[in-house]
């Protein structure tokens, strides 16, 4: 395309939801209870964790963490959502859309890559206990949340920074509720190939590698459960890590849905349903199943509920 023909961009339009006028209020409501629940939740997670001495293992510093991570992931699109919803101002600009993106981008990998060392931590700790406290000391366990963050911010400005190096049309208008990556590629009047292929080289590794470790750490652990326990023990067992992968394909499937399927298979309104799975619907699943259901967490916060510490702060 000629020079004449691409402009420069100061802002961009977010559409928003695919929902009618009318559905706006009950919409708003729905998302502002989700968000709600994640940041509290997450919340009341790293505090139970900070003041219960008992938590204070490699597991429960790596679920400190991934809540986190999953507020963090939280605030960077519901707020702007939200807003958008409330005052019908659509406008987001240029540098405040960059900015967004990066954010997603480094808090998605960072989730991605802590649900791979949690899952390791448990292929330790049920397959090696005999070994768990060598393997898992507390070097290690620094090392592997340093490493994740690290890799998580490489990646982020990796893409980013490809991104911003475009041009763009007149066209600023995102049919999404946030800066996705692969909607704004689609407004670029440059060369997107190198972009493309950075998405399912590196993309794809910092994808499938967790996602393999997760499946490989699973597969270990039920075959271990299987060979020793009874089964009362298997089935509670079965049913936890049940949960576990269940949350894993939801996530993994609607990114994999959205970033590495073709566009020409997926409507504009298929893309943001996966995406308000991977980035509402399954952090929030993420709280109760690693954390409301976990029997130490519900000891910890029934203490602190009797000691009155929570609503002391």
């Amino acid at each position: 395309m000629r020079r004449e023909n691409q402009s420069s961009v100061s802002e961009f339009l977010l559409l928003g939801l695919p929902i009618q006028p009318e559905q706006q209020a009950v919409f708003f409501a729905l998302f502002l209870g989700m968000y709600l629940t994640k940041v509290l939740g997450n919340l009341l997670i790293i505090l139970l964790i900070r003041l219960d001495p008992r938590l204070h293992t490699p597991m429960y510093f790596f679920l400190s963490h991934l809540a986190f991570s999953d507020v963090s992931f939280s605030c960077v699109t519901l707020p702007k959502m939200l807003l958008n919803m409330q005052t019908q101002q659509q406008s987001i600009s240029y540098v405040g859309c960059i900015t967004q993106m990066y954010f997603f981008l480094l808090f998605i990998c960072l989730d991605n890559l802590l649900l791979a060392v949690m899952a390791y931590d448990r292929y330790v700790a049920i397959c090696q206990p005999l070994h768990y406290r060598t393997i898992m000391r507390d070097g290690f366990c620094v090392l592997l949340v340093v490493g994740s963050w690290f890799f998580s911010c490489v990646h982020a400005l990796l893409h980013t920074l490809l991104l911003s190096r475009l041009s763009f049309c007149a066209d600023n208008t995102i049919p999404h509720f946030f800066c996705d990556f692969t909607a704004v590629l689609k407004l670029t009047c440059s060369d997107t190939s190198i972009n493309e292929l950075v998405i399912f080289i590196e993309g794809g590794l910092l994808t499938s590698f967790p996602l393999h470790a997760i499946l490989g750490s699973y597969v270990h652990i039920v075959a271990s459960i299987l060979r020793v326990s009874s089964m009362k023990r298997i089935c509670k067992a079965l049913s936890t890590y049940g949960c576990h992968l269940f949350v894993v394909f939801l996530y993994y499937g609607t990114i994999a849905m959205t970033y590495f399927i073709p566009s020409a298979n997926n409507s504009n309104v298929k893309g943001i349903i996966a995406s308000v799975i991977y980035t509402v619907v399954a952090p929030i699943l993420n709280t109760f199943i690693y954390s409301l259901r976990n029997r130490d967490m519900k000891l910890a916060l029934g203490i602190l509920y009797r000691r009155g510490i929570i609503f002391a702060m």
